[in-house]
């Protein structure tokens, strides 16, 4: 295959996005089609060694994944080995347990199964995974698996039918995609499909359809064509780094935008033409070049930087970091990749033999990891700190699918009897408080309905731009869960959520850590808006409820933190601070929660607002825990025993008579 300089640009005009996505710069919002455009590449020069050996008659699996091996395998394992040490030192216990995991399914080409299957939305920040990234190596070497030996068994009838089957499996794998994100109910389902070969394997087939585009014809004769065609390649790829965000529904149709700019750009950027002069630019050509490795460099060095500085990095930080990982992608290329991608220096026994011990040793490794659950032993934390980041039991009725039998898509808490005497809705922060209102409603001889879905507001009326889940989900869940209430009259209704989550977000403000909402389906979709949409919505819920003479509850929401309480502790045990030092300043979190604070107290008349900040906050600053106990279990949701702290609120709310 001859090669072309452009393609090494292309590669790196896809992982510098990636890269600063990965580091937090909002500038690349979009920067996760980065890897999407390496999807469309891998596609395209696999299917053009596949097609040209095949239809010459010496192919051989054998070379094939031979010469993956040599490609994918040595720079992958000199990572992993260099990450073992940082992991010991700088990893908690239960984060080395996920770290052991996530090396034995990166061994055995499924991380992208392990990421999904332990995906949700109670999961710490993925930023803090070191080989979270290595879900799309997964997909990739999942496709080499398959698509070598699809051409195989299908050449022999022909290109036509060859291009019609893979058209076929085009359809379907977008078609699964679209409808995993936009209309399944199940979080499982809309995570698999970023995470999964179904999902993702039409993005691949773009680069394939342009590989036999080329076997049978080449560039187009006219250069001005050309360069407008690749031109709107590039300007789509550009587009989606810069517009897209984390609420984007993707991988469905949106990310037709970038795959398809990718294709168009192969397919047209002949040389003499403007992108062709781009990205055959030296230093984006030697980029594209240790691509590879500064993908797989970037998001170890970003994470343990995390880890090790509990999140705490300027913007000068992030940028050095993402420069080292380009510097460390160079030196695994000159030194790792180059010289086992030599046929001289390294044999092809050599390769499989070092492929299969590095597989086998990994795996090992991380069974001794996850068996020995992260090393405890390497943190004496007392038995009631361990317990303390307990998350809540009894979630098994949360984030339910809707149907019309409130049974099954919601729950009782307390005791069974006959009629329900509260409801409580909300959130995922609803969720954090099951244990603690099921003892005390038991304890009154109460039935309590529950109901919760992730990032669900409990407004009336109201959309949510989340990408997590269906739109509409929330919007019908308030309508059941309204009409439900006019149906059984409880003699209250309590409502808990992360409420600045869906107006003002978390410290970083802006786009960072928000659920925009709006009174529209169709949004639009930004900070005014939401604070506009809140005040409806929550009118819209007082005046309903008001109307059908059930009083209302609404609950604040416990004070945001900024570390993660398990790394707040460890780092404590450390020495390297204290859990006071890491403390959420007071003002902060009042800035933060002004807003919904504000709303909720001008409809006092009409609202019981139980305020518990200052059940976890004195004036200056609001603490994750004790040195003997954690309040979380992750930065914002009430652990067992920080929900215990509200135990005295449920037993005034909920009354017997």
């Amino acid at each position: 295959m001859k090669y072309r300089s452009d393609i090494d640009g292309l590669r790196a005009l896809a992982v510098l996005p990636v890269i600063l996505y990965h580091a937090g710069f909002d500038w690349f919002s979009g920067g996760f089609v980065g890897v999407d455009v390496f999807f469309v590449i891998s596609g395209y020069l696999i299917a053009t060694i596949i097609i040209s050996e095949i239809a010459e008659e010496n192919f051989s699996l054998i070379d094939f994944y031979e010469r993956r091996s040599r490609r994918i395998l040595p720079a992958l394992f000199f990572v992993m080995f260099v990450c073992l040490p940082f992991s010991w030192l700088w990893l908690t216990p239960s984060d080395l347990k996920d770290f052991g995991e996530s090396l034995i399914f990166v061994s055995t080409f499924s991380s992208n199964f392990f990421f999904w299957l332990e995906s949700g939305y109670f999961n710490s920040s993925v930023e803090l995974k070191p080989l979270i990234h290595t879900w799309s190596l997964a997909v990739e070497e999942q496709y080499y698996i398959l698509f070598p030996v699809f051409l195989m068994l299908t050449w022999r009838l022909g290109v036509s039918w060859v291009l019609s089957l893979l058209a076929l499996v085009f359809v379907v794998s977008l078609g699964i995609a679209h409808w995993a994100i936009t209309s399944s109910d199940s979080e499982m389902i809309s995570s698999g499909s970023f995470y999964l070969l179904p999902s993702r394997g039409w993005e691949l087939l773009i680069g394939v359809f342009v590989a036999f585009y080329f076997r049978h014809s080449g560039f187009l004769k006219s250069q001005w064509v050309n360069n407008t065609l690749s031109l709107i390649g590039f300007g789509l790829i550009c587009y989606s780094v810069f517009t897209f965000d984390q609420s984007t529904p993707f991988p469905g149709l949106y990310a037709l935008i970038p795959t398809l700019g990718t294709g168009l750009l192969i397919a047209t950027t002949a040389p003499n033409t403007l992108v062709y002069r781009i990205l055959s630019w030296a230093p984006f050509v030697t980029i594209g070049l240790f691509s590879y490795s500064a993908y797989l460099w970037h998001q170890p060095i970003l994470s343990f930087a995390r880890h090790r500085m509990l999140g705490d990095l300027t913007d000068l930080w992030l940028l050095a970091l993402s420069l080292l990982s380009l510097l460390f992608g160079y030196i695994s290329w000159r030194w790792i990749e180059t010289p086992f991608r030599n046929k001289s220096v390294t044999t092809k026994k050599f390769i499989f033999v070092f492929s299969a011990i590095g597989i086998l040793v990994f795996s090992m490794l991380g069974a001794l990891i996850q068996s020995n659950d992260g090393f405890n032993e390497r943190v004496s934390f007392d038995q009631n700190l361990i317990n303390s980041f307990d998350r809540p039991k009894n979630l098994n009725c949360f984030d339910l699918p809707i149907s019309d039998d409130p049974e099954e898509w919601g729950c009782n808490l307390g005791s069974y009897k006959e009629d329900i005497d509260f409801i409580l809705f909300g959130d995922s922060h609803s969720a954090s408080l099951i244990n603690v209102v099921d003892e005390v409603a038991k304890s009154k001889g109460l039935r309590i309905f529950y109901a919760g879905k992730s990032g669900c507001i409990p407004f009336i009326e109201i959309y949510s731009k989340s990408s997590s889940e269906n739109n509409n989900n929330c919007f019908f869940l308030n309508e059941k869960v309204s009409e439900f209430a006019r149906a059984i009259k409880p003699r209250g209704i309590i409502f808990s959520a992360r409420w600045a989550y869906y107006n003002f977000g978390d410290y970083g403000g802006d786009s960072r850590g928000v659920n925009y909402i709006s009174s529209s389906e169709n949004g639009p979709f930004n900070q005014l808006e939401s604070m506009k949409s809140f005040n409806v919505g929550l009118s819209n819920t007082v005046n309903f409820y008001r109307d059908i003479n059930i009083p209302i509850h609404i609950i604040s929401q416990p004070p945001h933190q900024k570390y993660l309480p398990e790394s707040v502790y460890f780092s404590s045990y450390k020495g390297r601070s204290d859990i006071e030092a890491m403390a959420v300043k007071r003002t902060e979190f009042d800035k933060m929660e002004s807003f919904p604070k504000s709303a909720f107290l001008a409809r006092a008349d009409d609202i019981n607002f139980h305020y518990i900040a200052e059940l976890f906050c004195d004036d200056k600053k609001c603490p994750i825990g004790t040195d003997e106990v954690s309040f979380y279990f992750d930065d914002n949701h009430l652990s067992v025993a920080g929900a215990e702290k509200l135990r005295d609120l449920f037993r005034g709310i909920l009354i017997t008579n």
